[in-house]
């Protein structure tokens, strides 16, 4: 039961590992996706100023552009609070997890020291009975 612990312990260590790996990639993906907005918007605004001479076509492709890197940055921001909510999930396993495994811990304890305490119990028990025979043995 022990061992079958840890390795839920274990496991939920590997979990929680991944969701955090996961996380952390989502999060770069997502610092990618606002550089490419904001250098999307930057072209956006040159190409909209009053001095620029762009054809109404360009214009419109850029808009669009625009639209699908701000809806890129909102999936990946998205994305990111599903990774956030997954660590913490992945984190509160892993807390179940080792309150388990120490409480089979403890118990394990709890039980070796009864152990000993019997051990000894036993043990001055037999003392006592082999110094009894011996005192009665003894002249008086």
């Amino acid at each position: 039961m022990r061992a079958l612990r840890e390795r839920r312990e274990t496991l939920a260590k590997q979990n929680l590992a991944g969701a955090i790996s996961r996380m952390t990639v989502t999060e770069q993906d997502l610092c990618r996706a606002e550089e490419t907005l904001e250098h999307a918007r930057a072209q956006q605004r040159e190409l909209a100023s009053p001095l620029a001479n762009v054809p109404a076509g360009d214009l419109l492709a850029r808009q669009a552009f625009l639209e699908r890197v701000e809806a890129q940055r909102r999936a990946r921001a998205s994305e990111l609070s599903q990774r956030e909510a997954e660590v913490a999930e992945r984190g509160a396993e892993l807390t179940l997890a080792a309150g388990e495994h120490e409480m089979l811990n403890r118990l394990k304890e709890r039980r070796r020291g009864e152990h000993n305490r019997e051990a000894d119990r036993r043990e001055r028990s037999v003392l006592d009975e082999i110094a009894t025979v011996r005192f009665g043995r003894s002249p008086a």
